[in-house]
């Protein structure tokens, strides 16, 4: 229901709006755009791992952004030359990732620039959705030294999107996932941490995220009278730029019951549906595990497969590392399925 007003949402399903997956880009479970560069954000981060282990080199956002020249090439694109990339690896050879699902424009522009943007170089002052909307796995990744998450985060984004709040809405993101799923926070101590690193931040360019942020939780907090409802999602603005697709994600998990209630409030509105519904989707998924989400949302996905993979190759990948270094690494083919950065 991306692109669709509220109003016309509840017309064509119902006063519950959409309740459950509904075909979009011709079949049932369609991921979007959002998906697609998250898998490819995750499979940078193993192969960033791999670096570290085999060669000794520290966490480079160049990594992350050879594995969004991946994704350009999975949308019919050739990308621009990258120093040291190629067109490699398992990932980019899934064929229900070739599919365009309405990418934003911003990263296409930016990804066709030919150098990466930079938090001091930035291509654009863009402060779209499209850079906290795929960062959640930088949160998640145990191999890279806590105290960066934040500042990583907001180094992956601004490959793309070069205003402020554009890359600090994403720093914030990957910062509270892993003060859920690495320091066992509750949310709302995690936003906390987030907030922390944010008044960090030199005077003034974390402001618009930090309002966001309160916004969110002022809005979800106990005893204020505001029922949870697409009106109060549409308060918190339309999710097309980062910190009000932060806020809402926040807003509705803050307020869920179940991972299905957030994930169905984050959609059910008339703003850009799909992101905010990834970013709440990742945040409960974080707090409430594999288990929390219905079996048949995860079943009909046609990337489910891959999401597995990556998933179970960055596990077993991490937990040994004595098999980067060993003659089975080549041997066993995972030098062909995440080769060197």
């Amino acid at each position: 229901v991306e692109f669709e007003r509220l109003d016309g949402i509840l017309e064509r399903f119902g006063p519950a709006g959409v309740t459950d997956l509904e075909q979009a880009f011709g079949r049932v479970g369609a991921v979007t755009d959002d998906t697609q560069m998250t898998l490819f954000t995750a499979e940078g981060l193993v192969r960033m791992h791999l670096r570290a282990v085999s060669r000794g080199v520290g966490p480079t956002v160049s990594v992350i952004a050879h594995a969004y020249a991946r994704w350009l090439y999975t949308q019919g694109e050739q990308p621009p030359a990258v120093p040291g990339n190629t067109i490699d690896g398992w990932l980019v050879d899934v064929p229900e990732l070739r599919h365009r699902r309405a990418p934003g424009n911003t990263c296409l522009q930016a990804l066709r620039a030919g150098r990466e943007g930079s938090i001091e170089e930035p291509l654009n002052d863009s402060k779209g959705c499209g850079g906290v909307m795929r960062v959640a796995p930088v949160g998640l990744y145990p191999s890279l030294p806590r105290q960066a998450v934040f500042g990583l985060g907001c180094e992956v984004a601004a490959l793309t999107h070069g205003h402020p709040t554009g890359y600090l809405a994403a720093g914030a993101l990957a910062e509270i996932i892993a003060c859920i799923a690495r320091d066992g926070l509750s949310l709302d101590s995690a936003l906390d941490r987030a907030e922390r690193c944010l008044f960090e931040w030199p005077p003034g360019g974390s402001a618009e995220t930090i309002q966001a942020i309160e916004a969110a939780r002022e809005l979800a907090r106990p005893g204020n009278g505001i029922a949870a409802s697409p009106a109060a999602v549409e308060s918190l603005g339309g999710g097309w730029v980062a910190e009000e697709a932060l806020a809402i994600a926040l807003y509705c998990a803050l307020v869920a019951r179940d991972f299905r209630s957030g994930v169905l409030l984050a959609a059910n509105h008339s703003g850009d549906s799909d992101s905010t519904a990834s970013i709440c989707g990742g945040l409960l998924g974080a707090r409430d595990g594999l288990a929390s989400i219905p079996p048949q949302w995860i079943d009909h996905l046609d990337v489910v497969a891959a999401i597995r993979r990556v998933c179970d190759d960055w596990e077993y990948i991490s937990n040994n590392e004595e098999l980067v270094v060993s003659e089975d690494w080549v041997a066993e083919g995972w030098a062909l399925a995440y080769p060197p950065a």
